[in-house]
């Protein structure tokens, strides 16, 4: 029974061992069909999804290199629209102005053009009777009717009175006369006094510039003063006159002197009017300054500043290097007669003032807060009423606008030439003092100070160092984070799960899958990384050579830029002792002209 029973087991136990085996070699069969079956389309398609992660990350590099240039390109970009717009803006400005001069200049043509007419008319009536080839009827009928097509309008009824003197009609005369005087006292005894004084009639110019002088006060006086002033200097009223303006300009300067702050009001008033001789310096100048240093407008500023030296200079040359005029004192009264009647009446103000800010932004090319800045100096050129000294300051620094001579001008800088001097210092110590001792440079993230641009090797030196902290940064930034680090022995661990998964079977194989596959991404992840990271830091080291030899050329343009201004302003600075010692050498006695029958003297 025992042997039975052992023999039992034994062919049981056999039976169990077959079982196992077929079930081992059919376990075996189907991985084996599972490997090639399944794992190489696995392969494949990881090996797809690599190469295409590949594509993926150099798109990827590409489009931060390109964003980088990007970001380097948007700062000069910006600069250049800013420039285009102001360019633009500036034309626009430009022929905006040049339209409006033209429509403004034909309002006053349309308003006031027939003041031109009575203009015209009053020396040609003047020359006609010195000529004797007009007749005298034709003479009156022509004033008369020029006096009915401009009612209110100061020198139609002198007209009429002067054609009433030269037809020896002493009652019309004395009538048109005091319609005269109604409608302007101050212009009509100028104008008669001039009249007067070309006749040859001593007395009576005296008389009517008596009448003149007595209704001007130094603090208000009439910009047409200047007309008085022209004849004194060029010579023409006489004696007697002379001797009465003389007196009342040294009286008036008396006056305006006992006044607090009258000092300080001439230097600022004189500091404004030699201002406005200052130029731009040209759009090429400097480039590199303009462009890597934030100290270029102080230095811009100066630098016109010490430009206006040889500008000033060469103004006040030209005023004393011009001749007398060698005309007949008839010609030159008819020149200051022509100026008294034809310079703009103070109705036609405000459009003249209008065509002037429009001229000035033509002149300037279109930049409107250049033009409002001289307009604001220009103002009082065109003010009503003004004190003497203001008169003189504007006789000498804008004859264009005041009317005045020659003559005129030399004797106001003679005459001034103690303010002139003061303020003309005090230009010359103000822009000295805004010299800056330090001159940035600022190139990319680079930005130190140099005094006169001899330490360039230490500069280049900080840039090196400084290029070199950037750079390292950068790199230091281009490493593997701890999780890429990771995907390479995570991934790898991921991978052998999932291959065991796979093959343990016990319905894992799904799992298992992707395991692996999330596995083997990581391990490519981290491949990846590190050759993106490696391609990076070349892309770094290239970007930070180049930015180091560019930006030493930079540095060395700027810094030899800095010489060369250094030297530049030095020398055009030394040019103000030349003004300084200009005025220092006239005086007012000289500029007064000498007539045969004059003999003058003037207190200052």
């Amino acid at each position: 029974v025992k042997k039975n029973a052992v023999f039992m087991r034994l062919v049981a136990f056999r039976k169990r061992l077959i079982y196992m085996k077929d079930r081992e070699d059919f376990n075996m069969a189907e991985v084996t069909s599972i490997r090639p079956a399944d794992l190489t389309n696995i392969e494949k398609n990881l090996n797809k999804i690599h190469s295409n992660l590949q594509v993926l990350d150099s798109g990827v590099g590409t489009v931060n290199e390109n964003v980088k240039v990007v970001y380097n390109e948007i700062g000069s970009l910006a600069r250049e629209f800013h420039d285009f717009v102001n360019i633009q803006t500036r034309a626009n400005r430009l022929g905006q102005a040049e339209t409006r001069l033209v429509k403004i200049r034909q309002e006053i043509e349309k308003k006031y053009g027939h003041y031109d007419i009575i203009r015209r008319t009053t020396t040609g009536i003047l020359q006609a009777d010195d000529l004797g080839i007009v007749k005298k009827e034709t003479i009156s009928t022509a004033t008369e009717e020029l006096m009915i097509s401009t009612p209110g309008y100061w020198l139609a009824p002198c007209l009429v009175a002067l054609a009433a003197w030269i037809n020896d009609q002493p009652e019309l005369s004395e009538k048109a006369l005091k319609e005269g005087l109604n409608r302007n006292d101050e212009k009509t005894s100028l104008f008669f006094a001039l009249i007067c004084r070309r006749a040859d009639r001593k007395s009576a110019c005296l008389k009517w510039t008596q009448r003149y002088l007595e209704k001007q006060d130094e603090e208000n006086l009439d910009r047409k003063t200047i007309i008085i002033l022209d004849a004194f200097a060029s010579g023409l009223l006489g004696v007697d006159s002379e001797g009465i303006i003389s007196r009342q300009m040294t009286h008036w300067l008396e006056r305006l002197a006992d006044k607090p702050g009258f000092n300080e009001q001439q230097t600022k008033q004189w500091s404004d009017a030699i201002n406005l001789k200052r130029k731009p310096l040209k759009e090429d100048s400097y480039t590199y300054l303009k462009k890597y240093s934030k100290t270029w407008p102080i230095l811009q500023d100066i630098l016109e500043g010490a430009c206006l030296h040889a500008e000033i200079l060469d103004y006040f040359i030209d005023i004393f290097d011009q001749e007398t005029s060698s005309d007949s004192v008839i010609a030159q009264l008819d020149e200051i007669l022509t100026t008294l009647v034809t310079g703009f009446d103070d109705e036609e103000l405000p459009l003249r003032m209008e065509e002037k800010f429009e001229q000035f932004v033509v002149d300037f090319g279109g930049d409107e807060s250049r033009a409002r800045q001289n307009m604001a100096m220009e103002q009082s050129a065109f003010e009503t009423h003004k004190d003497f000294t203001q008169l003189l300051t504007d006789a000498a620094m804008k004859p264009e606008s005041s009317h005045a001579s020659v003559s005129t001008q030399k004797f106001a800088i003679a005459l001034s030439k103690e303010w002139v001097s003061n303020a003309y210092n005090d230009i010359v110590a103000q822009n000295r003092m805004k010299i800056p001792n330090e001159i940035e440079i600022n190139i990319d993230t680079f930005n130190d100070k140099t005094t006169d641009g001899q330490n360039e090797q230490e500069l280049i030196d900080k840039f090196n160092a400084l290029v070199d902290s950037e750079k390292n940064k950068a790199l230091i930034q281009c490493a593997l984070t701890a999780f890429d680090k990771f995907c390479l022995y995570g991934g790898g661990a991921i991978a052998i799960i999932g291959i065991f998964m796979l093959a343990s079977g016990a319905g894992g194989e799904f799992l298992g899958l992707i395991a692996l596959i999330a596995g083997i991404g990581m391990i490519i992840k981290y491949f990846t990384k590190k050759e993106k990271i490696k391609t990076d830091r070349q892309d770094f080291e290239t970007h930070f050579e180049k930015k180091r030899t560019n930006g030493s050329q930079l540095i060395r343009a700027t810094l030899a830029e800095i010489v060369d201004f250094r030297s530049d302003f030095s020398e055009k600075d030394a040019e103000s002792q030349k003004v300084i010692d200009f005025l220092e050498q006239i005086s007012p006695e000289q500029y007064v002209r000498k007539l045969s029958d004059s003999n003058r003297r003037i207190r200052i």
